[in-house]
């Protein structure tokens, strides 16, 4: 509920506005130009220490507010997304007044992370809980206070009623609700978790307040909690607008970019994004695969455990269907060329058909423990892509080519020269050259074994089984290189 300009805190509130409509938000100004001033100091300062030293994601996701409006529409703050594709901020400026510089990092820092909270858990059934809402609250408070190194949550001024003030916490008190949930379970006979466990991730705290009788859901303290059930269609009141896919964009950027700083070795970037990765653990397939599209497993310095096979298939398909892109040959048409030279004309070369067959030599390392489903597949890729031609080869210390479904015998050592000096026609194996001119090479090793710089790299694939040394990525010139997890089917 908006306050009339001028009008105390407790007077008599004005008609609801609809917080999409930037001419009313701007004309339900504070009575007090000062105030307002003031106010917008406050929150340009905030805005500026996230960027410099708490929190990139918040940096780039008010970046993303091209309208930042000081209003009195609104007792607190808040980001609505509309259906534009804008953000706007809203801020009452008498609010951020009360709670003073900290207050308004606080608060700012708390909006942005629930806009990303709500983006990360999208199960509809599961916002409309109440619990969860709370849960979202504890999550928020808490991060908020570790990342902007606080002890308890901001105060501000409010009237005690017996004619005096007294100061009054903003938001939910994370370090409380964990006190009732301790002496809820201990009511129940049950064993609660400490504060440190407790808040571990973000669908944890969810976990634990559902175990309890009462969940201490509160009045609405926060802005989302005051109009959650608006949104939902279970009350009057202005509802707060939240369009799902200007939300997914912003918040999608904003992490993307954010990442993006992270890996460039940004250390505040790489601390908040690690962290964030933490918290949503348990969260799904739908999270692990943003964080793998994301880059989170070079960020953590580890091989990403989500490259399934399913998807080294795809990049070998894709891979090799970039080698083998088909090309039209040159001919001479001899009985239109000779009507040509009747009439005085130059004979033309004219495009025909594919250039020629492909050829694809596919080496399996007998040490690098491709299961056979995976050696069947590559079969069947191969053998299904038309115009191509393949060649099968096992090495270690020697070539042996093979027929697929013959018995793969190893024996020692691992030397991929060998492999080379076959494809490219310098080595015999028993007694025959390798004549053909391969357009695309797939290795199949661990990698462990001297390095090679074959003479068209462009044309190498290598599969790397697992715990291998993916070195050929790294090579000069790089080489197309994917790490296969061996234990996937």
């Amino acid at each position: 509920m908006a306050r009339v300009t001028g009008e105390s805190r407790h007077a008599a509130a004005r008609g609801v506005i609809d917080l999409r409509d930037r001419r009313a938000l701007l004309e339900c100004q504070v009575a007090d130009p000062a105030v307002a001033e003031e106010g917008r100091r406050l929150k340009e300062a905030a805005l500026l220490d996230f960027g410099v030293k708490d929190s990139v994601v918040g940096s780039w996701l008010y970046a993303k507010c091209h309208h930042q409006i000081a209003t009195a529409a609104v007792d607190t703050a808040a980001v609505v997304a509309v259906g534009d594709g804008s953000c706007l901020l809203l801020y009452n400026p008498e609010f951020f007044v009360r709670i003073g510089p900290s207050g308004v990092r606080f608060v700012l820092f708390h909006e942005a992370r629930h806009l990303i909270h709500r983006h990360l858990y999208v199960d509809e059934g599961l916002r409309a809980d109440p619990v969860f809402e709370l849960a979202a609250e504890v999550a928020i408070n808490h991060v908020a206070m570790v990342r902007l190194g606080r002890t308890e949550l901001p105060a501000q001024e409010v009237p005690d009623g017996l004619g005096g003030t007294r100061r009054e916490p903003v938001g939910v008190d994370p370090y409380k609700v964990h006190r009732q949930y301790v002496a809820d379970l201990s009511e129940q006979g049950l064993t609660p978790l400490s504060y440190r466990d407790f808040v571990d991730t973000d669908l944890g705290v969810y976990g634990e307040l559902k175990r309890m009788r009462q969940p201490p859901v509160p009045p609405a303290v926060c802005i989302h909690m005051q109009l959650a059930g608006a949104e939902q269609g279970q009350g009057a009141g202005p509802g707060l607008p939240m369009d799902e896919e200007t939300l997914s964009s912003i918040v999608d950027a904003t992490l993307s970019e954010a990442m993006r700083a992270a890996l460039r070795g940004e250390g505040i970037a790489r601390e908040e994004m690690l962290a964030l990765a933490d918290r949503t653990a348990g969260g799904g397939r739908r999270l692990e695969r943003m964080w793998g599209r994301m880059g989170l497993a070079a960020l953590r310095g580890e091989t990403p455990r989500t490259r399934r096979v399913e998807w080294w298939r795809r990049w070998l398909s894709d891979v090799l269907a970039s080698k083998l892109r088909e090309g039209e040959r040159l001919v001479y048409p001899k009985k239109q060329g000779a009507v040509l030279l009747a009439l005085g004309h130059d004979p033309m070369l004219s495009r025909r058909g594919a250039e020629r067959t492909k050829v694809v030599v596919v080496a399996l390392d007998t040490s690098g423990s491709m299961p056979q489903q995976v050696v069947d597949w590559i079969t069947s890729l191969v053998g299904r892509t038309d115009g191509v031609e393949s060649h099968w080869l096992s090495f270690d210390g020697a070539v042996m080519p093979f027929v697929p479904g013959e018995r793969v015998l190893g024996g020692g050592g691992t030397n991929f020269q060998l492999v080379v000096d076959y494809v490219e026609g310098r080595l015999e194996v028993k007694g025959r050259r390798f004549e053909e001119r391969a357009d695309a090479v797939i290795m199949v090793t661990d990698g462990y074994a001297p390095k090679v710089t074959p003479a068209h790299p462009d044309r190498w694939i290598w599969l790397i089984t697992d715990g291998g040394d993916d070195w050929p990525e790294r090579h000069d010139p790089p080489m197309a290189c994917h790490r296969v997890v061996t234990g996937d089917s």
